[in-house]
Parts: structure tokens; C-alpha cells; sequence
């Protein structure tokens, strides 16, 4: 049995074509670590609707990658300001 977690903009959920399943394991590959935090929201860019990821890596680096939640294109992937 899996741990199903809420995540900010859930609710924008309905309107993805990829589930953040998906969006997660493109992510991932695109910069591998853990996910410290996931969201789905409306930005400019793409379709409109990306889910956004905060991965962390081995080396305590964190990126944002950006996922279009409709065709699953990589839309960002670069080290996090907020750091």
C-alpha cells in the first residue's frame, strides 16, 4: 500500500493530461534526487499547466524542474533561488 499525499493545486488536477505520477518519473530523470516539494499550477509557459517539482540531490542541491501537465514536456530545470 503507498502513502497518496495532497499536493498544492490539487485541484487543477482535472485539467492534466499526465497524472504527477508521470510528471514525477520525468522529473526525475531530467535531475535526480528526492522530491522535497510538488505542486500543480498555472504558469506562463507551455500549455499553462505545469506541475513543478523541488528536487533535492545527493550533493544538498535543489532544483526546480517543471513539467507541462499536458504533453509532459520538460518546460524548467534549474537550481532553485530560494535556496
Amino acid at each position: 500500500m503507498s502513502n497518496v499525499l495532497a499536493y498544492s493545486g490539487e485541484s487543477y488536477a482535472k485539467d492534466a493530461k499526465i497524472s504527477i505520477d508521470e510528471a514525477r518519473k520525468i522529473a526525475l530523470k531530467a535531475f535526480p534526487g528526492t522530491v522535497v516539494e510538488e505542486e500543480l499550477e498555472h504558469k506562463t509557459g507551455g500549455s499553462g499547466l505545469r506541475f513543478s517539482f523541488d528536487i533535492r540531490s545527493a550533493k544538498h542541491v535543489t532544483h526546480e524542474v517543471g513539467i507541462d501537465a499536458k504533453d509532459g514536456k520538460v518546460l524548467q530545470n534549474s537550481k532553485d533561488n530560494d535556496e
